[in-house]
């Protein structure tokens, strides 16, 4: 999926979620497909980047692969920000996705975000900022 459709889907999804405030795109600025949302009362802002699969081109659509959705643990809000996102992705049981990876959970915990991997090769790369 696109870093624009997956960012938008984001949205329908974080928009159905217990305490989440507010969320809405960030358009312009210095991170393009970005989106702020208020959870618990605190502020995230998260991009998202895209990766095809390999062979796809950017300008024809990959297309759509369904499968099994992606095994996740649910967190609690006051956790790990990247664990929570990955949990609300996981619970919305996407069709098109193969797996969910929270970046605080590897092994020297360099950077918050989350991996997601689709069935037909496609990633997007969730990074909080």
């Amino acid at each position: 999926m696109r870093p624009q459709e997956y960012r938008d889907y984001l949205i329908d999804v974080l928009k159905n979620t217990p305490d989440v405030g507010m969320v809405d795109a960030i358009e312009g600025g210095p991170h393009p497909f970005a989106l702020t949302v208020t959870v618990a009362g605190r502020e995230q802002r998260w991009q998202v980047i895209g990766q095809l699969a390999e062979g796809a081109k950017h300008d024809t659509p990959t297309a759509p692969v369904h499968g099994a959705p992606p095994p996740f643990q649910a967190a609690p809000v006051g956790g790990p920000v990247d664990a929570w996102l990955a949990g609300v992705i996981g619970a919305a049981e996407p069709p098109d996705t193969r797996a969910l990876e929270v970046w605080s959970a590897r092994e020297g915990k360099q950077s918050i975000g989350v991996t997601v991997f689709f069935h037909n090769g496609e990633r997007a790369f969730l990074r909080l900022f």
